[in-house]
């Protein structure tokens, strides 16, 4: 296995920081003996709440003013709810109310000793797991602010049988197992956490990662199309990954994860590994795009190229269209001869995919490095 044995982890303490009690002093007041003392002013107290509160009535009379018309009681109630939700969320990242990183670790580690299945494909969870966390994040259209990994409306049956989504129930059925064991976190968190695990235990980068995603609604879910469509081109590929906002740079560098797994002919038709270490996150996927010969493979399955070395490896014409496009290439060269390059424009990347959709406001503070203990 490629993957990196993992380390027993210490249990994390909260620290107590160092300090000192004063005497307790005991003031009497004019309901009890001795002289009157005044009693102090009542401390004031935050506005924050109260600012919160309006913005989550605003929100929550703004979703019945447009839902109610026109939708169902039940369709308002939903957006009610998801509404509210949110305003719970932005609510706890403000107040300081949600969990710290070392339950958020607990989870992590835990994803961290699932990961090796040795049957399961090369014996890894962690490319499936990398896919749930990109296509739960990648349906995300800024022009309209819908999809992303904020609602996790992969749970529900449209989202779930979409075609680019075959197989990764295995994924979810997976984390679902987590899910149990961690009932309290949400599933958006859940699956981008463990994408981020993949990567990082898998020999890649480290991925900066924080919660704040809610679980939503079927009527959340966003339209068959908005995943790339692995049998088209150059243009097809800016066409979906603008719309996420995201340029060439981040459309090579994401594309990068394809080091990890394979493709099979009962999910996608396709068939065969990118790499020879499947199960290693390294830029060897460019190196091979770059320097391999290439040729179509002849077979009764999709369009899909081979190399005329082994005919073990494959690769997708939208892996092609990286090393045909003049401007993505340069970036694949880049790549190819810069493993660090890859990973640090990678990490980036890829943290701001998993947070596509997710309001700022439900983001407690700065994004935490994950990683085993």
């Amino acid at each position: 296995m490629s993957l990196r044995t993992p380390l027993l982890r210490a249990t994390c303490a909260r620290r107590v920081g160092n300090g000192f009690k004063s005497p307790a002093l005991r003031r009497r007041f004019a309901s009890e003996s001795g002289p009157e003392i005044p009693k102090p002013p009542a401390p004031r107290s935050s506005s924050v709440p109260y600012l919160l509160a309006g913005v989550g009535a605003a929100a929550l009379g703004a979703a019945y003013l447009f839902y109610g018309t026109d939708g169902t009681p039940r369709e308002t109630a939903k957006e009610l709810a998801s509404d509210a939700r949110g305003v719970a969320a932005a609510a706890e990242g403000k107040l300081g109310l949600r969990r710290g990183k070392d339950e958020y670790q607990k989870v992590y580690d835990r994803i961290v000793e699932t990961l090796e299945k040795e049957d399961y494909d090369d014996g890894s969870l962690a490319p499936v797991l990398i896919r749930l966390a990109w296509h739960s994040s990648g349906t995300y259209n800024k022009e309209d602010n819908t999809g992303g990994s904020n609602y996790a409306t992969m749970r529900f049956k449209p989202e779930a049988t979409h075609g680019a989504n075959n197989g990764l129930n295995i994924a979810r059925d997976h984390m679902q197992k987590i899910k149990d064991e961690f009932p309290w976190i949400s599933y958006g968190d859940l699956w981008t956490l463990a994408g981020v695990a993949a990567v990082q235990e898998s020999g890649g980068p480290t991925v900066p990662w924080r919660p704040g995603r809610i679980d939503g609604f079927e009527h959340h879910v966003t339209p068959d199309g908005r995943l790339p469509d692995a049998s088209q081109a150059e243009d097809h590929l800016r066409a979906i990954f603008y719309r996420m906002g995201f340029n060439d740079q981040e459309i090579v560098a994401l594309s990068g994860a394809h080091a990890m797994g394979r493709c099979h002919t009962d999910r996608s038709g396709f068939e065969g590994p990118w790499t020879f270490s499947p199960v290693t996150f390294s830029n060897q996927y460019f190196t091979l795009l770059k320097d391999e010969p290439w040729q179509w493979r002849k077979w009764k399955g999709p369009a899909q190229y081979e190399d005329k070395k082994t005919h073990s490896l494959m690769m997708l014409p939208t892996d092609m269209a990286l090393i045909k496009d003049k401007s993505f290439r340069k970036y694949v060269d880049i790549y190819a001869k810069d493993e660090d390059a890859f990973f640090k424009d990678f990490s980036k990347a890829f943290s701001k995919l998993i947070e596509l959709g997710v309001p700022t406001s439900q983001f407690a503070g700065e994004a935490w490095n994950m990683g085993s203990q």
